[in-house]
């Protein structure tokens, strides 16, 4: 069987990028495309409340989601790097430890998400009239979230393999299966916030089946053997310095959006944290073609790290930075020219549609430079130092725009909030792009 991942080192780099973008861009477009038509279903057939209340859960669940993407990820790195170099044995063992972290970390952390549930839904926003739908939200998808987490890992080593269109199927099928149920347990048999949550739960098992078939099939080189499930420490430390820096993003989003939903809720009631929702569906959906860039030039920068080629890699992150700031910029006027329009899709509530607008053009002004801090962090990931990794993976959230939240609302009100994502993109920026530009010049003199 002919290697996936041995294209990795002999096919043009723009040619490869695009090969390895597209399926992943697709995926990530009909994923995105698949939590905004969901929340556009919720919102026209349960409420503007149930919008927010499943905003309000969401960072819950997608943290415990996050350990199987970091999980993943870290994995992904090490399987790439390992394949570069023609060690099989190494990459297979990686899989089968990746397997088992994933089952025992997200099945730990399900039992103390159920265990705590009434006290976390306040803490993220879940109050008054959200409370009740979020619970109702939360419980249902929180029983799903293992699977989701093997989902998410499975996914990122199918990519490290070099099957980028199997990874993108992996992506599409729950989507589908998502809007399929949605539509026959929400809008047929009217179960309300348990129709939407059953609809997610459910489309991860769809999923997790895809993944399965994928690595018992002959499209995958890697072979599990019962020993690749016994943990080894040297492996599982890599993978889990490499995970934290995922896992961090994913905490300090899931933290952001904590404070995000209290301050707004202090500020402008529900329908500001609608208007939040609706913003965070439209950042997932929107950057799509830069995500699907950055998760294409993760394993491809791996893969020619690990083989010491350094024109490739040099011509990689300059590639992936082009393109992802090309359609970054796209995106940016895109979203201005319709900012008026895009409440209207979700919701006919009038204080949320004549907050939005303003909202969305503050959040999105520095969209078309975020490809630098996206292939800056994925970088270092991609080339196994955890360290400056995880730093440049907290400087936009964690760095910079947390405490902003707790300057600008004091004597900006809600606007605060909102300016707040700007200036901390820009601050961010200028500090991925100084380390990025330090670290591939020491490379090449090295």
């Amino acid at each position: 069987m002919k290697s996936g991942s041995a294209s990795f080192g002999t096919q043009p780099i723009p040619q490869l990028l695009i090969k390895q973008a597209v399926p992943a861009s697709i995926g990530i477009l009909v994923m995105s495309l698949n939590i905004l038509i969901d929340t556009i279903f919720v919102g026209q057939w349960i409420g503007a409340n149930a919008i927010a209340a499943i905003n309000v859960v969401l960072p819950v669940s997608f943290f415990i989601a996050a350990l199987g993407m970091a999980i993943g990820l870290g994995g992904a790195s090490i399987i790439s790097r390992s394949l570069g170099k023609n060690d099989l044995a190494k990459a297979t063992k990686t899989f089968g430890n990746q397997i088992v972290l994933t089952f025992l970390l997200t099945i730990s952390f399900v039992f103390f998400g159920l265990f705590f549930v009434d006290s976390i839904i306040p803490v993220f926003g879940g109050k008054g009239a959200l409370f009740e739908p979020a619970k109702i939200y939360y419980t249902v998808v929180l029983y799903g979230v293992p699977v989701l987490g093997y989902c998410m890992m499975g996914n990122n080593v199918i990519r490290a393999v070099g099957k980028p269109k199997n990874a993108m199927y992996a992506m599409m099928l729950p989507s589908v299966s998502n809007l399929i149920l949605d539509y026959v347990l929400i809008y047929i048999f009217d179960f309300g916030m348990y129709g939407a949550a059953w609809a997610t739960t459910l489309s991860y098992g769809v999923c997790a089946l895809y993944i399965v078939f994928f690595f018992n099939s002959n499209r995958s080189e890697l072979r599990l053997s019962i020993s690749d499930l016994k943990l080894n420490l040297a492996i599982t430390k890599e993978i889990g310095a490499l995970g934290s820096v995922t896992l961090a993003r994913q905490g300090v989003v899931s933290l952001s959006v904590l404070l995000v939903n209290n301050l707004l809720f202090g500020l402008g009631g529900e329908s500001a944290v609608a208007v939040y929702a609706i913003i965070s569906r439209l950042l997932m959906f929107s950057l799509f073609p830069v995500l699907g860039i950055t998760q294409g030039f993760i394993p491809i920068a791996a893969f020619n790290y690990g083989a010491n080629n350094k024109k490739r890699v040099e011509q990689v992150i300059r590639t992936a930075v082009l393109y992802a700031t090309s359609f970054a910029t796209l995106v940016f006027l895109m979203i201005y020219v319709f900012s008026n329009s895009i409440g209207g899709i979700f919701t006919n509530e009038p204080l949320v549609l004549e907050k939005a607008p303003a909202a969305i053009r503050w959040v999105f002004a520095l969209t078309p430079i975020v490809g630098i801090q996206l292939i800056g962090a994925a970088y270092y990931q991609a080339i196994g130092k955890a360290l400056p990794a995880l730093l440049l993976t907290l400087t936009r959230q964690g760095f910079f725009f947390i405490p902003l939240l707790y300057v600008f609302p004091s004597f900006m009100g809600i606007n605060g909030v909102w300016l707040a994502f700007p200036i901390a993109e820009f601050l961010a920026t200028v500090v991925t792009g100084g380390f990025l530009i330090y670290e591939l010049k020491k490379y090449l003199n090295s």
